[in-house]
């Protein structure tokens, strides 16, 4: 059965009968229809999946793995801050009148440095440091940026990514490792659509420098479960698993810059039925 499904089962039972609640407090999420959204919530969660053995989607309910790949470009290799780059319209709310999310996200990733080898964005910084030293413990990139934070029309939830890579013997190639940052998930609406996400852009990376894609380690600071998503969660994790779906990239591409959602090969997803209308906090 799926890895993904065991972890997600056990973090959401440990939340639910183990976390502390927001009820009564002073929280800033509301119902669109006023009321506070109050949460069940775990401090510090940590989940490793390890993309060697499988690849991390639910199949308690579908993960729509190519729209997760559409947003993950949009942030990391087109570097866009505007909705028009972006097939889907879960940022739409945010969005003002020309499209842009403000100096969130994509435009972090495409701001520029200067070093010795040259002038690099966050993310070319990476590729660039991981194919001349894959072994330094700086490769990094950072969206939560103080000094923007007021220019953006929503701080970032999963806001930094730690690569490391790591020699196993008998391995033909290095692997290569995700540490995801985060500081705040609404377990329902974007565990795994996050997971799926980081674990797709760590494939692509990872391609792109000749590497195996290995372990992805997710933090997160504040996961919760919202007051209306508890009877949901309940029904969700109580439904049968089944094993993982066999995810891969199109073998002739390397390029980092060259992938497209066309390119996510998604074979034996077999999962439940999707968990339609779950009302959203803002």
């Amino acid at each position: 059965m799926s890895k993904a499904d065991d972890l997600f089962v056990s973090m959401c039972t440990d939340i639910l009968e183990n976390g502390t609640t927001t009820e009564g407090q002073r929280v800033r999420p509301h119902w669109e229809d006023g009321t506070p959204a109050y949460t069940i919530k775990q401090f510090g969660v940590v989940n490793r999946y390890d993309l060697r053995d499988e690849f991390p989607a639910l199949t308690l309910r579908r993960t729509a793995l190519k729209s997760c790949m559409d947003e993950v470009l949009w942030i990391y290799q087109k570097k866009s801050n505007n909705i028009h780059d972006l097939k889907s319209h879960i940022w739409d709310e945010w969005a003002d009148e020309t499209g842009s999310i403000g100096k969130a996200y994509g435009y972090q990733i495409a701001q520029k440095s200067h070093y010795p080898e040259g002038d690099f964005d966050q993310m070319d910084r990476v590729l660039f440091d991981l194919e001349h030293t894959p072994y330094s413990r700086r490769i990094m990139t950072n969206t939560y940026v103080f000094h923007d934070l007021s220019e953006m029309n929503l701080y970032p939830c999963a806001y930094s990514c730690t690569y490391n890579v790591t020699q196993h013997a008998g391995d033909a190639a290095p692997t290569l490792n995700l540490l995801l940052n985060q500081r705040s998930q609404d377990i329902l609406a974007a565990n795994n659509w996050n997971v799926c996400q980081y674990a797709i852009l760590l494939m692509m990376v990872a391609r792109h420098v000749g590497m195996i894609p290995g372990q992805l380690v997710h933090v997160i600071a504040d996961a919760h479960i919202y007051d209306r998503h508890v009877d949901i969660v309940r029904e969700l994790i109580s439904r049968p698993r089944f094993p993982a779906p066999s995810v891969t990239l199109n073998p002739d591409k390397r390029d980092f810059y060259s992938f497209a959602t066309d390119d996510l090969i998604v074979e034996n997803y077999q999962h439940g039925p999707q968990v339609k209308g779950i009302p959203i906090a803002v």
